[in-house]
């Protein structure tokens, strides 16, 4: 009866989310065969062909869809998009990002900069490479798509972050494109906004490009 009364309860970590075989602390192989083909026309110089799964976030999308990342040791993200649910019959996308770039802002003018000129421009150069916007508004200005993403660690973590999104592509051979995504993230910590511009590149991902490690 005492031993009841004075018992601590262990707090329960987080659900965290999980698909197509993916979830924190597991692992994945990607095609080698795959990536040496992609690899001399992509801006990343070369991808790592086993990733370790360190994090997850989640984040829900206007259109009624939910995107999914699953952050890994390669410095990078497996990005998973659905529709209408969270199985794998509800995925409309499936990429693999890397970060190529990541600048500190450091004031209100600058963040407010970044938000109205910086994330959306009608093209985006890098490392000599100009990919074009493709979330275009009807109007003349296409505003950045925000999403509030939820990221879950391995320690039992969690935290949210603001991001302001665009994306953009460019062709490469056989019909295939690679991805820029311009991101502004803004991570409030007390009463500080932690702000900074994070710029990643990206390509498609087939379920044949990828192993699940069980």
């Amino acid at each position: 009866m005492f031993s009841k009364w004075f018992s601590k309860s262990t707090p329960e970590k987080p659900v965290t989310p999980e698909i197509m075989g993916l979830y924190l602390g597991g692992s994945f192989e990607l095609d080698d065969l795959k990536l040496r083909l992609l690899e001399p026309e992509l801006t990343i110089s070369s991808a790592a062909r086993s990733q370790l799964i360190q994090a997850v976030g989640q984040a829900e999308l206007d259109s009624g869809g939910t995107l999914l990342r699953f952050y890994t040791d390669d410095e990078g993200f497996l990005q998973v998009i659905t529709d209408g649910g969270l199985t794998e019959n509800h995925i409309t996308d499936v990429k693999l990002w890397h970060f190529y770039e990541t600048q500190t802002i450091g004031s209100d003018a600058q963040w407010k900069e970044c938000l109205e000129r910086t994330i959306s421009q009608p093209t985006y150069t890098i490392d000599g490479k100009t990919f074009t916007r493709v979330w275009n508004a009807t109007g003349e200005i296409s505003p950045p798509v925000a999403v509030s993403e939820k990221t879950y660690e391995e320690d039992g973590d969690t935290s949210v972050t603001d991001q302001f999104m665009m994306l953009y592509e460019r062709e490469l051979t056989e019909g295939r494109t690679e991805s820029l995504l311009v991101v502004g993230e803004e991570k409030i910590i007390g009463n500080n906004a932690d702000r900074c511009l994070v710029i990643s590149t990206g390509f498609d991902i087939q379920p044949a490009d990828i192993t699940i490690n069980g």
